[in-house]
């Protein structure tokens, strides 16, 4: 071997050690979640993150429509994709009782995060398990809930606000009672506005995953539905079928029959932005996380919000998630330093500025909060009066029971509204039974 050719090679195999050990030193994390805009937002923040630690940071974003069925596989088959998780409210009891998150208690006490610190709503819906019990297996991350959108336009409309004060009374104003809602959404269904036909509401039909049942909650919850009696767990006769929880499904579907645009029987999140920034709805319920970017798109003439309206009592399906660690990721420490980052004030301040929702008390609470966007405020009262669906570890057999009782009755017209409930009981009694949970 020539001298020429031993230092060549020497060049070249110095280079590869040097590219292998800066490669190893090279820190990485997976984050996944869905792929929406508060997702862009992550994205943006975390480069704060990466700046601060030299931790890269890669994002597995995938549509909602199939968000559950991909990293819920990812969890049950031990994959080591994602570091960090975003996961929905209602897979923590089975995140928790099957392993596939890290209990982050110590950790948290180690490094001063309380969760006092965050609003009680959503420490109990994103981080416990058992349910009520100081167990944390996520720390809150995307606070949402259900909110409304209305066409602030129409509302303002002298002759359309004179109409509609000599025929009911009042102001035309976002409806604060169910009641309310009707008598809105009966006026303006099938209007001539702007040349167009107008329907007067927006609601979630979807059946296939969970979107039927994140819609009708809204009003079950008001006329005073409970999944248990509150006194005995899992006992749902009387509760779940109860007369009130009848009379907001029937509700729901007067909604559906007298007031929704035609074709919408499998409609959910995608389906009501396009039919209001279309011009085809007076209102649509839909999800707080969109609301940022619907404001941008639509201005301040167009677009006002409103929290969900109240009947016999108060109440709004909780939405977002929190942030966890997968148990499989081989970079546990790196995972958990970004939970640590994640959790500061200033950086939840961020947060927010850049369209995430935060869920700690200091910038919720905070004097300027209110004034911060135009849903800033509503946001703050949905939050007060959230619930959530079950968060069972077999949550997704409970979910499709509850989809297919409700799509049933108030799509495709099958039997009354007390025979739903009825049948939900039965369905969820049979699923509680085969998990072990009463005899």
């Amino acid at each position: 071997m020539s001298k020429l050719y031993r230092s060549l090679l020497g060049v070249v195999l110095g280079a590869g050690l040097a590219f292998g050990a800066t490669a190893a030193k090279a820190k990485e994390l997976t984050l996944c979640w869905a792929a929406w805009d508060p997702a862009n937002a992550l994205v943006e923040l975390s480069k704060d993150f990466t700046a601060k630690t030299g931790i890269n940071m890669k994002f597995e974003f995938v549509p909602w429509t199939s968000y559950a069925d991909r990293f819920l596989n990812e969890l049950n088959s031990k994959s080591k994709l994602c570091d960090l998780i975003i996961g929905d409210s209602q897979w923590i009891g089975g995140a928790a009782e099957n392993g596939h998150y890290v209990k982050l208690n110590d950790f948290f006490d180690k490094n001063g995060i309380k969760m006092s610190d965050f609003v009680e709503a959503t420490v109990t819906g994103y981080s416990e398990w058992p349910k009520h019990t100081p167990n944390y297996w996520a720390l809150p991350a995307m606070g949402d809930s259900v909110g409304w959108t209305y066409r602030k336009d129409w509302f303002a409309n002298a002759a359309l606000q004179k109409e509609f004060k000599e025929k009911h009374g009042r102001d035309l104003t976002p409806p604060k009672t169910w009641d309310e809602f009707l008598q809105v959404a009966k006026f303006f269904q099938g209007r001539q506005i702007d040349g167009k036909k107008v329907y007067g509401a927006y609601i979630f039909t979807e059946r296939g995953s969970e979107g039927i049942t994140m819609g009708v909650t809204n009003v079950l919850y008001p006329y005073g539905f409970e999944y248990e009696n509150p006194k005995k767990p899992y006992q749902m006769e009387g509760v779940v079928n109860s007369a009130d929880a009848v009379k907001g499904l029937e509700v729901y579907k007067e909604i559906y029959k007298c007031c929704t645009a035609p074709g919408m029987t499998n409609a959910y999140m995608s389906e009501g932005l396009d039919a209001f920034k279309s011009g085809q709805v007076a209102m649509q319920m839909n999800w707080f996380a969109f609301f940022p970017g619907l404001y941008k798109e639509m201005g301040p003439n167009k677009i006002g919000f409103f929290p969900n309206p109240s009947q016999k009592t108060k109440g709004v399906q909780l939405g977002g998630q929190g942030i966890s660690v997968v148990s499989y990721s081989e970079h546990r420490d790196d995972a958990l330093a970004y939970i640590k980052w994640f959790a500061q004030p200033d950086v939840q301040k961020k947060w927010w500025s850049l369209g995430g929702y935060s869920c700690l008390k200091a910038v919720v609470n905070d004097p300027g909060f209110k004034a911060s966007a135009p849903f800033a405020n509503d946001f703050l009262v949905s939050m007060n009066m959230v619930k959530d669906f079950w968060a069972e570890p077999i949550y997704a057999t409970l979910l499709l029971d509850m989809q297919k009782r409700i799509h049933d009755y108030v799509v495709a017209d099958k039997g009354t509204a007390k025979q739903a409930l009825d049948s939900l009981v039965k369905d969820w009694t049979k699923d509680f039974k085969e998990a072990g949970k009463f005899q």
